[in-house]
């Protein structure tokens, strides 16, 4: 048995079902990510992997199935109670504060982690986005894309989560810009943090990942190690192709 397969779990769901009115959009999911796993969650557009996460983050309301992170019941509750319980999210989007300086973002968000560990500091994240620590003063609209996508992760950073979920990391970025963001997402699993990877690059993300989970029309279609996904370029034709 891995390693990672006797690890706690930090966040389960088990037969969700979500709908958005009519439209049922989760057909009973099963999902659970371990203490320092990093996974990736793929499908094409629309195949529900945001609803997933949002549905886990308490930002839509499943309606069936269970919750759990670190073994509690966390269904229908709040999301900023999820998310104290050591769970960062970095939405598509990226929802920084245009009008905040970067210093005023990052300082926003710090605090200490579920078991009172901070390694996570201003200091550690300013080591890790070089970038950001020469935009200091910059207000969060000023940016580039590429730097208001580190400026959300380093403000997930300063939360030191257990689990971070990162959804469409490098979306509309340029390459030189994603192939920072993979390094900075590398570190981040190395530093033992938890990860939750949605992007289309499948072949970026398992290549970082342990785990890969493959999801169409609502369904677990694949769920296994990211080395056995990446040999079989069958399964992403199939359920990943063009």
């Amino acid at each position: 048995m891995s390693d990672i397969a006797m690890r706690e779990d930090l966040l389960v769901a088990r037969g969700l079902h979500t709908y958005y009115g009519a439209s049922h959009i989760l057909h009973g999911v099963d999902f659970s990510v371990k203490k320092g796993e990093a996974l990736g969650l793929m499908g094409r557009n629309g195949m529900g992997k945001t609803t997933l996460i949002r549905s886990m983050m308490g930002l839509v309301r499943a309606a069936e199935g269970s919750v759990q992170v670190r073994g509690q019941e966390m269904r229908g509750a709040a999301t900023h109670a999820i998310a104290r319980r050591g769970i960062a999210y970095v939405p598509e989007g990226r929802g920084i504060f245009p009008n905040l300086s970067v210093r005023e973002n990052l300082e926003m968000a710090a605090r200490a982690g579920v078991d009172g560990q901070r390694n996570w500091t201003f200091e550690r994240v300013m080591e890790t986005f070089p970038r950001l620590s020469e935009r200091l003063g910059n207000g969060g609209g000023q940016l580039s894309g590429g730097e208001q996508q580190m400026l959300t992760i380093g403000r997930a950073l300063m939360t030191n989560p257990d689990l971070l979920i990162l959804d469409e990391a490098t979306e509309g970025l340029a390459p030189l810009i994603a192939r920072e963001i993979w390094r900075i997402v590398r570190e981040i699993r190395l530093s033992g943090i938890a990860t939750v990877v949605v992007d289309k690059n499948h072949a970026a993300v398992s290549s970082i990942t342990d785990r890969t989970m493959i999801l169409v029309k609502g369904q677990v279609v694949y769920d296994g190690a990211s080395e056995d996904f990446r040999a079989r370029p069958e399964l992403i034709q199939q359920h990943l192709g063009v």
